[in-house]
């Protein structure tokens, strides 16, 4: 047995029989030039036409997070702006079509790889785009993972939204990724199905002659066998004291919220039992347009989420875009680290007109829907932003501003910020890339951006107790709230709410009535006196056990 270790994801052991998920396609080439170039233009669309059409045929046959998935990434494959882009690079360049959208798709990739965080999630969604294209133009069939005969263990280099989406979890025990990190797809994905699943494992594509694999997502470890195992099957559930109403088992309130990013996320979290919106990212009414949307699609596409909602809480994130232009109408100009350069609220500094208009957008689809709307603005770095983003927030009739904690600055001025605003968020995600100085979609650094290093949770202990003090709600909006161990340790940390992927909801919302608040803060302090992540982790179940 070989034995190898990444970061656990998702929680659970399974072991059984390996699949590998097929690799890329072989970079295709820019030769030999075209000559017609009309006609070989003429071929990307129907290509990308019979892209989406598959993945819509594949989306009409699921429900929830995986039709949404589907068909987010069908609309990806439609949207003309690629397509029209490799047409111009197959008349400009004489390229050949397959070449044309590998580099037409890299220039869209880089743009959104450059503003970072959600947007930057977004590259593995182009290139899964730009592969089934790719494969379609050259007729022959695209990466991904092929059909499963059995229980098995998926072992891929990572895996696309697409690729994994409509997964059937009773044939797959465990997902292996040589890359991804804690807020890849690949993790988010196994949390919502309960599927065990390990990240950024060094040398595990080396491993080619293994047949088997025993895989602990707890401790983010597996083994590799050359001969056939046992199949052990992971135990699921967790949900089953869900009642809709968060709390712990002596009665402390915790909200246990969704996380939402269109109106088809909004159906699911309705559907999980979710007690409302954490974070409502609003970058969708954004993308793929050229000019910025006017008051009134803003106000209409918001309020088709927030109807579900009526009467329940929701946070609005406002727009977290920026650096290298990802969007048309915000030019910030080229920054040689955009990660850290104009984005979220910095880019209302220069144009405040465009926050007062999406905060007048968000102001009236509350009123149009019902819901009970607060806003909170990202990338903030000091008390002083706060405030002026939270005046121009009640200027435009919204009661409730906060802000996202991001940057590790306001956690360390906690106190400063708490007196400028109504609550904070902590985006557990940028939080600890910003703390590590670990790009957060580099597999090679995912053990730092691991949401159970000591560091991040000491600054998140900070947070809740400023927030106790000033009597003030702190929530997690990151992924790391749908983890039910870490989602009780956030709690003993002073966390007021959790909010995350909707699948996420019962198992938390059960976790948490199933523990007491001094149980939650038992676990937190084991896992503040550890010294590594995964010790981390075992310290809080032992004290949860």
């Amino acid at each position: 047995m070989l034995r190898l270790s990444g970061v656990g994801v998702s929680g659970g052991q399974a072991a059984g029989p390996l699949v590998r998920v097929a690799e890329p396609l072989p970079e295709p080439i820019a030769t030999p030039a075209v000559e017609n170039h009309d006609a070989e233009a003429a071929r990307i669309g129907p290509a990308a036409e019979t892209v989406a059409n598959g993945l819509f045929t594949r989306a009409a046959g699921v429900e929830g997070d995986a039709k949404a998935v589907l068909e987010t990434t069908a609309a990806m494959a439609m949207d003309p702006s690629l397509s029209s882009r490799a047409e111009q690079l197959v008349r400009q360049n004489s390229l050949p079509a397959p070449r044309a959208v590998l580099e037409a798709a890299e220039e869209f990739a880089e743009s959104l790889r450059a503003t970072g965080g959600y947007l930057a999630e977004r590259v593995r969604d182009v290139y899964d785009v730009r592969d089934r294209i790719i494969a379609e133009l050259l007729g022959v069939q695209p990466p991904g993972v092929p059909p499963l005969t059995e229980p098995s263990v998926l072992l891929a280099r990572d895996l696309a939204p697409a690729d994994t989406a409509d997964l059937d979890p009773e044939m797959v025990l465990a997902l292996v990724t040589e890359e991804g990190g804690p807020t890849s797809h690949t993790a988010i994905l196994a949390r919502s199905l309960g599927i065990p699943a390990v990240v950024a494992v060094r040398g595990l594509l080396a491993a080619t002659s293994a047949v088997a694999a025993e895989v602990d997502g707890d401790a983010g470890t597996l083994e590799l066998s050359e001969e056939r195992i046992a199949v052990r099957a992971p135990e699921r559930g967790g949900g089953e004291n869900w009642t809709g109403t968060g709390s712990t088992s002596d009665g402390h309130r915790i909200k246990v919220l969704a996380n939402v990013g269109a109106a088809t996320d909004a159906t699911a979290a309705v559907a999980s039992g979710a007690e409302g919106v954490g974070l409502f990212r609003t970058e969708f009414c954004y993308l793929a347009v050229a000019d910025e949307p006017d008051v009134a699609t803003q106000r209409a596409a918001y309020a088709e989420v927030l109807e579900p909602f009526a009467g329940k809480p929701v946070i609005v994130r406002t727009l977290d875009a920026g650096a290298d232009k990802p969007l048309g109408f915000l030019d910030t100009g080229s920054e040689p680290n955009p990660a850290l350069g104009v984005r979220g609220l910095r880019i209302a500094f220069d144009r405040p007109e465009v926050l007062d208009r999406q905060l007048e957008a968000i102001a009236g689809a509350a009123r149009d829907s019902g819901a009970e709307v607060s806003v909170m603005a990202p990338m903030v770095a000091t008390a002083e932003e706060a405030a002026w983003f939270a005046e121009r927030a009640r200027a435009a009739g919204i009661a409730r501003a906060g802000v996202m904690v991001e940057v590790p600055a306001v956690a360390l001025a906690a106190e400063e910020l708490l007196r400028e605003v109504d609550f904070v968020s902590i985006g557990t995600n940028d939080l600890a890339q910003y703390t590590f100085a670990a790009d957060r979609q580099l597999g090679a650094l995912a053990a730092l951006n691991d949401p159970w290093q000591p560091a991040l949770l000491r600054l998140i202990g900070t947070l809740g107790k400023a927030g106790v003090a000033a009597d003030k709600p702190v929530g997690v909006c990151g992924e790391a709230a749908a983890d039910p161990l870490l989602g009780r340790v956030l709690v003993g940390l002073g966390a007021s709410s959790l909010s995350m992927v909707a699948t996420a909801v019962p198992s938390v919302g059960s976790a948490l009535a199933g523990t007491s608040l001094r149980n939650c803060e038992r676990a937190a302090e084991a896992a503040l006196a550890a010294p590594d992540a995964g010790r981390a982790r075992a310290a809080a179940r032992d004290a949860l056990e």
